[in-house]
C-alpha cells in the first residue's frame, strides 16, 4: 500500500483527493437543497419535518452523513496544504505580474472562500444539526406519527434578519467558490477536451449561479412569509 500513501502525499495526489471530494460535496448540494425546497411547500412544514425524520432514521443516509463530514474535513485540509505549498513555491513577483493575467479573481482567492464557507457550515450546523440532534425539539403529530418539529426551528432562524443576510452572503461566497471548483475538479480528473471542456465550464457556471441562488431563495421568502 506504499503506493497509495505516496499518491495521496503527492501534489497530484492532494490535488485528486481535493477533486473527489469537491464532487462528492457538489452532489450533496443538490440533495440538501432538494430537501431544503420543502420548506417553501404550503403544508406547515410537514413534508420538511417528514423527510428530515427519513434522512436522520435511515441508516444508509447516516452513513452517507458521516462520510460527508469526513470529506468536509479532508476538503479543508487539503485545501490548506495546498494554498500554502503554492504560496511557497511560487515567486511574489511572478505572481503578482501573471495571477491576473492568467487565472480569475475566484480561482485566486479559492483559499478565503472556502475558508469562509467553513465557517458558515460551522455555524449552519450549530443552529440546525446540532439542535435536531441534541436540542430541546418542539414536536408535532401527523396522521397519528409524531415529528421533531425542525419546520419551527428553521422558520424561527429565519425570522431573523441578520441570519438570512449572513445566510445570504455566504451563499454569494459559496457561488464563486463553485464557479472555479466545478470545472476544476473535472480538469484535475484529466477530464479536459477542447469539445466537453467548454460545456463543462458552461455548466459549472450555471451551476455555481442556480444552486446558491436557489438556497438563497429560502432564507427569504420565509422571512418575507414571517412578517
Amino acid at each position: 500500500m506504499s503506493w497509495v500513501s505516496k499518491t495521496l502525499n503527492s501534489t497530484l495526489g492532494k490535488k485528486l483527493l481535493m477533486a473527489l471530494t469537491g464532487l462528492f460535496l457538489i452532489l450533496f448540494l443538490v440533495v440538501h437543497l432538494a430537501g431544503n425546497l420543502q420548506l417553501l411547500l404550503p403544508d406547515g412544514g410537514k413534508s420538511f419535518n417528514i423527510y428530515a425524520e427519513t434522512m436522520a432514521s435511515n441508516p444508509f443516509i447516516r452513513v452517507v452523513g458521516i462520510l460527508n463530514f469526513g470529506f468536509i474535513a479532508l476538503h479543508a485540509i487539503y485545501s490548506a496544504i495546498l494554498t500554502r505549498h503554492n504560496k511557497k513555491s511560487r515567486p511574489v513577483a511572478y505572481a503578482m505580474t501573471k495571477s491576473s493575467a492568467n487565472s480569475t479573481w475566484s480561482s485566486r482567492n479559492m483559499g478565503i472562500l472556502g475558508s469562509l464557507i467553513l465557517v458558515f457550515i460551522l455555524i449552519h450546523l450549530r443552529g440546525f444539526w446540532y439542535e435536531f440532534k441534541f436540542g430541546e425539539m418542539p414536536y408535532v403529530t401527523y396522521d397519528g406519527e409524531t415529528y421533531k418539529d425542525g419546520f419551527a426551528i428553521v422558520s424561527a432562524a429565519f425570522g431573523n434578519i441578520i441570519y438570512v443576510a449572513f445566510y445570504v452572503l455566504s451563499m454569494a461566497v459559496l457561488a464563486f467558490h463553485l464557479s472555479h471548483g466545478f470545472s476544476s475538479a473535472f480538469q484535475t480528473l484529466g477530464l479536459n477536451h477542447k469539445k466537453y471542456t467548454p460545456f463543462i465550464q458552461k455548466l459549472g457556471i450555471g451551476f455555481a449561479i442556480v444552486v446558491p441562488a436557489l438556497f438563497a431563495l429560502i432564507p427569504i421568502i420565509m422571512f418575507i412569509q414571517n412578517s
